[in-house]
């Protein structure tokens, strides 16, 4: 899986099996007696991704004020946007070909709303349905992978500047905090 993820970093095209095993060290055989297909290895892969991207952004300062929790759960999405999009558009390329990788895409998307809910819960808590849930979609289409990698590589923005955009936007979208939150 390291592998793979190294050669999704390296290069934009989906790797061969004979190019994984060779930077792994290993034979193209012993691949296959790991999993049983290159659909297999992608869905381990982007479970060992899902699980590792929870495991290196815990939600932080959820009891901040808004700007801090703001900055906090921004810079802790862009980090985990700098990390994964290689396999990110892989993913969502390879995504229709399996039941399996389209489930990981639904998971993927809730766990970035849970977080929206979890960062946000003063502010969400002021809303009715159907507007809070429209703001969650909202918000989670603006923070996705793609959109980092846009403001990252096609407008040439650094880490603070994509930053920056992000803490605005959500800065704005944001309904008021509540008195005393």
């Amino acid at each position: 899986m390291e592998a793979f993820l190294a050669l999704l970093r390296d290069s934009a095209t989906m790797p061969t099996a004979a190019q994984i095993a060779e930077r792994a060290g290993y034979s193209v055989r012993s691949i296959f007696e790991r999993f049983p297909d290159l659909n297999a290895l992608r869905v381990a892969t982007v479970d060992y991704s899902l699980a590792q991207a929870a495991a290196l952004a815990p939600p932080r300062h959820v009891d901040g004020d808004r700007p801090t929790r703001i900055r906090s759960h921004v810079e802790t999405r862009a980090g985990t946007c700098e990390r994964g999009i290689a396999l990110w558009r892989v993913f969502l390329f390879t995504v229709e070909e399996s039941e399996e990788l389209k489930l990981r895409l639904r998971i993927a998307r809730q766990r970035t709303i849970d977080r929206f809910e979890v960062m946000y819960r003063p502010e969400l808590a002021t809303l009715g349905e159907p507007e809070r849930r429209y703001l969650l979609i909202a918000l989670e289409a603006l923070t996705e992978m793609e959109s980092w990698a846009r403001m990252r590589e096609m407008y040439g923005m650094s880490f603070e500047e994509g930053c920056a955009v992000w803490i605005r936007a959500i800065d704005r979208m944001l309904p008021p905090t509540p008195q005393g939150k």
